[in-house]
């Protein structure tokens, strides 16, 4: 059953009293009226009570109907008036009767809502709300209804297992601005309101929790009703209510609270506007660690701001004390407004970095949204969320331009110097990133630049700064297209001026480049910058932790990253020629010819060469290892390529002349492509190929040189030159020479082919007796498939091959005879070889579309 207030009387009693009243309805109507509404309205909430409606709804039909009852009862004229109408005793009692009769009914319809669900403590809120609106609401009869329902909630809440009051917070508002009333009457009452609210949100922290019997505990004691027992703390004493709501509320009753009194500093009022500042900056002096929705409070103080409609230092300071507790959430919310900032963005930003202690931690979070990229898409956007261009990200550019906010403030000086790698590289990522977006952004690219150039001046290098502007450097910065030489100069004219920060800096590039950049284009930056400063700064040996970052940077999966390391080293041999570990970066570069991407391949191939120009020759017991990487990359897809490798494999061999004993066998590796792209119809190739064989045919002091001159080349008279002395000196490498030509013969390039059949049919003419019956019989199945060719010379030329197969074949009467004949003709057996074929090279051909596509057509094979 619902529980009424005893001091309501019973229906018999009310039906009574209102037939007896009924007589004196005329003087004064507007009690007998609220009397008779509020009688209805009750009627009203406890069937919508009892009902099964939605509880929102349920509510909110309520809460019109609790409204309509404030609004009788707070037109009520006060009890001595209406004991004035009054002309006997008898009329008096029974006018006071009435009276407190409509304040029992409207008392007990509060307390029956509330007895069912605290969350209805709601409607206290919204009567102290109401009362705000209008000075002639406030009243001590309704102060009084609304303590008599919080103490009557006090003592429900004590046989509660649980307790969920959500409003406590905004309840807790409204009363702490009453006790700071102009009347003492409300004073008091607001103050024991207050006592009764922090006892139920204690019990809402103990439930669930053991309670402390040591005495210690800070619980509120329970009041009493009398007001001789009040607690003075809470009258007209603005730190001792901030100290204790703080310290009783939870968390989020303690952030409605704030909120709630954030809006009431825009009051018109200046009187609640004063005290809900005073109490609002002691709560969070005392408490703002407790506080969440610190972004919402943020934005909120934003738009009043914008609206020039509060107490702006009382603002500026909420800022500022929620930036010692909550840094994080109040940075992420400046940076998240349009940019460029406005005034009163900046004055949020001066008032967010006026305290020391928190710089570091205001820094963080800066470098921390230095980390995005302006203008990438967001893959989600949180509801609630303000960008500047649609879906992109533009809080690094707003974050660029809070810097030259933050750098020069005399509160920043210890912290910008603490942080000044990560703020310089950091930087010099979003003046990179910016350049990207200029159609997009404009003039916000400068942000980036403008901060640069702050960190400079704040951190002692204005002479660097002022070097930049000599050289224009700025200007074409914003222009350049090329800004990886920006990069360069900058760390060029850092070290000209032997910038004291350097040490920290190189450890700073170093551990960014171990744990990896968040985007490949940061690596190309940090390798630049990184290997610059390292070049001037070091004239010893270069560390071996930054060794390993070269090997690793080197097959970097980015070939912009590959490329630009491998160029970098090229500047920086004459220190990685004194690495005692020298032969790790050579590795590298030599797994760098397996690349797919030409430009690296290039890149090092001339890396390789310029680097064995400077090192010691000792290096060179890799010698063997380089050598038979460049023999693949003389087939390559590439032109440049294949003659790059071809000329340097020469120029090694040249250098290890001394090695003899080593370059022989190299020679001999690379011998098979040597010769045949003698007739690549890239001029450069062939020429190439000359100029290595001259080189390496004298290390064997065999006499081709001269038939490699332009006056006396011939390709035939090449080969058989070459065969010839093979039969003389290197008998034992034909077996393989030959394994090795075959493998061109299934080339779809025409020139390859011709070369590959001539050099086979004096390969087997030297050294046919060396060859076993399988070995022919497979020579002989690829010759003839050549004897349909479409080219009417590789017909020919594969058909005099296919002879000299045939007759070889024919000469072979067993594998046995043949092993034995072979030990004998090894000593005896010497038969120089003659003009086989007359075979004349095409003449004009480079590089023709055809060729293109059939070298494609080779590596697919």
């Amino acid at each position: 059953m619902l529980t009424r207030n005893p001091k309501t009387k019973s229906s018999l009693q009310i039906l009574q009293n209102s037939v007896k009243w009924h007589h004196m309805a005329h003087k004064v109507s507007s009690l007998f009226d609220a009397y008779s509404g509020l009688l209805s309205n009750e009627s009203m909430i406890l069937a919508v009570n009892s009902s099964f409606v939605d509880p929102l709804l349920q509510f909110e039909s309520q809460l019109k109907i609790i409204e309509s009852s404030f609004g009788m009862l707070v037109v009520m004229p006060s009890l001595d008036k209406v004991k004035e109408m009054g002309s006997n005793y008898e009329y008096i009692e029974d006018v006071e009767n009435l009276y407190h009769n409509i304040l029992n009914i409207y008392e007990n319809i509060l307390t029956t809502l509330v007895s069912k669900d605290l969350y209805k403590l709601q409607i206290l809120k919204e009567m102290l709300v109401w009362m705000s609106k209008d000075s002639s609401y406030l009243q001590e009869r309704i102060m009084v209804i609304i303590n008599k329902v919080l103490r009557f909630t006090v003592r429900k809440v004590r046989k509660y297992i649980s307790v969920d009051a959500p409003c406590l917070g905004l309840l807790a508002a409204e009363l702490s601005l009453l006790c700071s009333h102009e009347d003492p009457s409300i004073v008091q009452q607001a103050s024991l309101g207050m006592c009764y609210l922090l006892y139920i949100a204690q019990c809402q922290n103990d439930i669930g929790t053991k309670k402390p019997t040591n005495g210690k505990s800070h619980s509120l004691q329970f009041p009493s009703c009398d007001v001789e027992f009040l607690p003075k703390e809470f009258q007209q004493d603005k730190s001792k209510i901030a100290q204790r709501v703080g310290q009783t509320l939870l968390p989020s009753l303690l952030t409605d609270f704030v909120r709630s009194l954030l809006m009431k500093v825009s009051s018109p009022d200046d009187k609640i506007a004063s005290d809900a500042a005073s109490i609002l900056i002691f709560t969070l002096e005392f408490h703002a660690e407790k506080v969440t929705m610190v972004s919402k409070i943020v934005d909120a103080i934003y738009r009043q701001l914008c609206d020039n409609n509060c107490m702006k230092h009382v603002m500026l300071q909420v800022i500022t004390l929620l930036t010692c507790t909550s840094p994080k959430k109040v940075i992420f919310q400046l940076m998240d407004y349009s940019v460029p900032a406005d005034d009163t963005l900046i004055q949020m930003w001066q008032a967010a970095g006026s305290e020391v202690s928190v710089a570091p931690h205001v820094l963080k979070t800066i470098l921390l949204i230095l980390k995005g990229k302006p203008g990438e898409i967001e893959d989600t956007l949180t509801e609630g969320k303000r960008f500047s261009l649609d879906g992109t990200n533009l809080m690094p550019l707003a974050a660029s331009q809070a810097l030259c906010t933050f750098l020069p403030l005399g509160s920043y000086k210890k912290a910008v110097a603490q942080f000044f790698p990560q703020l310089l590289t950091t930087l010099i990522f979003q003046v990179f990133y910016s350049s990207e977006l200029k159609p997009i952004l404009k003039d916000r690219t400068l942000y980036a630049q403008d901060a640069l150039r702050v960190l400079l001046n704040c951190s002692g290098l204005q002479q660097v700064d002022i070097t930049l502007m000599k050289e224009n450097f700025w200007d074409q910065l914003s222009e350049d297209l090329c800004y990886y030489h920006g990069v360069c100069f900058i760390a060029k004219t850092l070290s000209e001026y032997n910038f004291p920060q350097f040490p920290e800096t190189l450890r700073y590039l170093y551990k960014l480049s171990v744990e990896g950049p968040r985007r490949s284009e940061d690596t190309v930056i940090i390798v630049i910058f990184l290997t610059e400063l390292l070049n001037n700064f070091f004239q010893d040996p270069l560390p071996e932790e930054f060794l390993v970052l070269f090997t690793n940077w080197i097959n970097d999966s980015n070939p912009v990253v590959s490329r630009l390391i491998l160029h970098r080293i090229v500047h920086m041999s004459p220190i990685i020629n004194k690495i005692e570990n020298v032969s790790s970066i050579l590795i590298a570069i030599l797994d760098a010819f397996l690349s797919k991407d030409d430009t690296v391949v290039l890149q090092a191939l001339l890396t390789l060469r310029r680097l064995l120009n400077e090192l010691d020759k000792v290096t060179y017991s890799l010698g063997t290892r380089i050598c038979s990487s460049y023999c693949p990359l003389m087939d390559h897809i590439n032109g440049g390529i294949r003659s790059m490798a071809i000329q340097h494999f020469g120029q090694l061999v040249r250098d290890m002349g001394q090695y003899t004993w080593m370059v022989n066998d190299v020679v001999l590796e690379g011998l098979v492509p040597l010769i045949l792209f003698l007739e690549d119809d890239d001029k450069r190739v062939a020429e190439a190929c000359k100029y290595t064989l001259k080189i390496c045919t004298s290390q064997l002091k065999w006499s081709t040189s001269r038939f490699l001159k332009d006056e006396n080349y011939s390709f035939e008279m090449v080969v058989l030159n070459i065969c010839n002395n093979l039969i003389i000196s290197h008998r034992n490498h034909i077996t393989d020479l030959t394994s090795d030509t075959l493998g061109f013969l299934w080339s779809s390039r025409t020139y390859l082919k011709r070369a590959s059949v001539i050099l086979i049919g004096y390969l087997a003419k030297s050294g046919g007796h060396l060859l076993l019956s399988d070995e022919i019989e497979v020579m002989l199945d690829v010759i003839e498939r050549l004897l349909r060719d479409e080219d009417p010379m590789i017909k020919e030329l594969a058909e005099i091959t296919y002879d000299i197969l045939k007759k070889i074949a024919h000469k072979l009467t067993s594998a046995t005879l043949k092993q034995n004949f072979q030990k004998f003709l090894k000593l005896f057996y010497i038969k120089k070889l003659k003009p086989l074929y007359n075979y004349n090279s095409p003449n004009g051909q480079i590089d023709s579309p055809t060729d293109s596509k059939d070298i494609k057509n080779d590596k697919a094979l």
